[in-house]
């Protein structure tokens, strides 16, 4: 599986969101993921906290993104 990390932000010390795009059996899919980093270590890993879809629907997570900071002011 090939993996590009698009986008990385920092939830905390011990956590990230990763954003990437994947290619498994001939589909390309986004992840959005939370990643944590165990105690001792220095590499993040993933958890089951995230979502993966078909790179089809990313115009519509773009749509609901943009209407929710719209709803709510973003800060960063």
């Amino acid at each position: 599986m090939e993996e590009t990390i698009v986008h990385t932000f920092q939830k905390s010390e011990s956590e990230e969101g990763r954003i990437s795009l994947r290619n498994y059996k001939g589909k390309t899919y986004v992840d959005l993921r939370v990643f944590f980093k165990p105690k001792g270590e220095e590499t993040f890993k993933p958890t089951k906290k995230g979502l993966t879809l078909d790179v089809r629907f990313l115009g519509e997570l773009l749509s609901g993104i943009e209407k929710a900071c719209a709803k709510e002011p973003v800060t960063a």
